[in-house]
C-alpha cells in the first residue's frame, strides 16, 4: 500500500501492521497508545499501582520503551502482548525502585470478573452456598503478585494461555500451573478446603 495510511486503513488495520508503519512514520505510534493506553492503565491499576500519577509514569516509560525498541518488536509475536509485557515489566521496576508492594485494591471494581471467577468449579465447587465475592476480592488482593498477575491477565485481561506466557515470559506449562496453585490460594483464602 502506497503513500500515507488513510483513516479507514489505521482503524481497520492490526496492530502489527500499524507497528510496522510506526517504523517510517512517528504519527502512527500514536495510533497503537491510543488503542493500547486506557486498556493498560486499567491493568496497571489492577497489578497494585493505585496512584493516578503511578500508573501515568509507568504508562509513560512503557511506551518511551516499546517506541524505541519498535525495531526489534517480533513480528511473529502478538503486538498486545509485547506491549503489555513492556507495561508489566515498567510496573516491577517500579515497584523495586519504590520498594513497595502493589495494593491490589483495583482489582475489587469489576463485579462482572469476580461473578466469573466466582463460577470457576475448580476454585468453588467446596465453598458452600453462602459465597461471597468481598471474600473471593479479599482473598484475590492477598495472593503473591506471582500468583495474582496470571489471574488479573486471564480473567481481567481476557490473555490467552500463549499470551500470558509471552506477557510473563514463562512457558505455557508454567501458565497453566500457576493459575491452578493461585485457585488453590484463592480457595484457601476465602476458607475453601484445599
Amino acid at each position: 500500500m502506497g503513500g500515507p495510511m488513510n483513516d479507514t486503513y489505521t482503524d481497520e488495520a492490526s496492530d502489527e501492521a500499524i507497528a510496522a508503519e510506526a517504523l517510517s512514520d512517528r504519527e502512527q505510534f500514536g495510533v497503537l497508545m491510543g488503542r493500547y493506553e486506557e486498556r493498560l492503565a486499567r491493568y496497571l491499576a489492577r497489578l497494585g499501582l493505585s496512584r493516578k500519577e503511578d500508573r501515568e509514569d509507568v504508562l509513560q516509560d512503557a511506551f518511551l520503551k516499546a517506541y524505541q525498541n519498535l525495531a526489534s518488536f517480533n513480528t511473529g509475536l502478538t503486538f498486545s502482548s509485547w506491549m503489555y509485557r513492556i507495561a508489566h515489566n515498567e510496573a516491577v521496576s517500579h515497584f523495586r525502585r519504590r520498594a513497595a508492594r502493589p495494593e491490589g485494591h483495583q482489582t475489587l471494581h469489576n463485579e462482572a470478573v469476580l461473578g466469573t471467577l466466582a463460577q470457576d468449579e475448580t476454585l468453588t465447587h467446596e465453598l458452600d452456598a453462602s459465597f461471597d465475592r468481598a471474600r473471593l476480592a479479599s482473598a484475590l488482593n492477598a495472593l503473591p503478585e506471582k500468583f495474582r498477575t496470571p489471574i488479573v491477565l486471564y480473567y481481567f485481561e481476557h490473555k490467552s494461555y500463549v499470551e500470558i506466557s509471552d506477557i510473563l515470559r514463562v512457558p505455557p506449562g508454567t501458565v497453566a500451573t500457576l493459575l491452578s496453585r493461585a485457585k488453590v490460594r484463592l480457595k484457601k483464602g476465602m476458607g475453601g478446603e484445599t
